[in-house]
């Protein structure tokens, strides 16, 4: 039997219904909406697309959206100086620099430089430090619509063992954190992880999250295993290009429990956590 399909475009959906809701009853009270400030430096043409994706879906939900866009020259002083009036505006409940930035600007600078409670990106070394030691923090959005996407399969995970392969500090590291809160057994495997393979057939839960295209097939996968893909990769398939996943989905198919499509799966998850985490800022900050 082929595996069950996680539709994470449903699941992106019923979540940013279930937001809205919570929004228009702030509202409804007399208070302010969310406000969620997006900083994108450059015309990189995939961030100017997925900045637009992501104003147009916190306007959809009543937060207000506040876009600044830079030019490339932009000096990393202009830009830490343009964060700390972010972070001093009482409208504001998020910030969110869109990465990559260009390279006369130091990236590590200008995370460390928002205010760990604007911080819905969950990058700041505060959220990090906290996410690790199981305190309270904002938890970066793709790990935290995985985990979404997983528990829409199983609620109680534990005593499972989870692998997750790559261990970057956006996805990778924020992931097995988050396993093993919720009670799993879990392995970060990387480029050098002996006989891999064998590493992840072990996974009751295999997330991966390499970005290379296809790379883990059906060899890797134990039957029955929850498998969530984080890449996006595009590929030439003709005179066009295509989206496809870390993981060969149609060998992966027939053997995995549930698998999550790419494009459709752990994608728009990303940007309905980010409002998650912009509204449960709000109602920190409004007590």
């Amino acid at each position: 039997m082929p595996a069950t399909l996680i539709d994470g475009k449903a699941v992106a959906a019923e979540l940013r219904a279930a937001l809205g809701l919570r929004v228009a009853a702030h509202i409804a009270k007399g208070k302010r909406a969310p406000g969620l400030a997006v900083v994108l430096v450059g015309d990189d043409p995939a961030s100017q697309v997925y900045v637009g994706s992501k104003a147009k879906q916190t306007r959809e939900i009543g937060m207000v959206s506040i876009e600044h866009r830079l030019p490339g020259k932009t000096s990393q002083q202009a830009l830490l100086a343009l964060i700390a009036s972010l972070n001093a505006d009482p409208a504001i409940d998020g910030i969110l620099v869109q990465l990559p930035l260009p390279s006369q600007i130091d990236a590590e600078a200008v995370i460390e430089a928002i205010d760990p409670a604007k911080d819905v990106d969950g990058f700041h070394p505060i959220s990090v430090g906290r996410l690790s030691s199981g305190g309270k923090a904002f938890v970066p959005c793709t790990p935290r619509g995985s985990m979404h996407l997983i528990h829409t399969v199983r609620r109680d995970l534990s005593g499972l063992h989870a692998v997750v392969v790559g261990r970057s500090n956006i996805v990778g590291k924020p992931m097995a954190q988050l396993l093993l809160a919720a009670n799993c057994t879990v392995t970060i495997a990387h480029s050098r992880t002996r006989d891999l393979a064998a590493m992840c057939r072990q996974a009751d839960i295999l997330v991966a999250a390499v970005g290379r295209p296809r790379m883990l097939g059906a060899e890797h996968v134990k039957p029955g295993a929850i498998v969530i893909d984080v890449g996006i990769n595009r590929i030439p398939s003709g005179e066009k290009s295509k989206l496809v996943g870390d993981v060969d989905f149609d060998a992966v198919m027939p053997i995995a429990g549930a698998i999550t499509p790419v494009p459709g799966g752990v994608g728009p998850m990303t940007i309905a956590c980010l409002l998650e985490n912009t509204l449960e800022s709000y109602e920190r900050r409004m007590g």
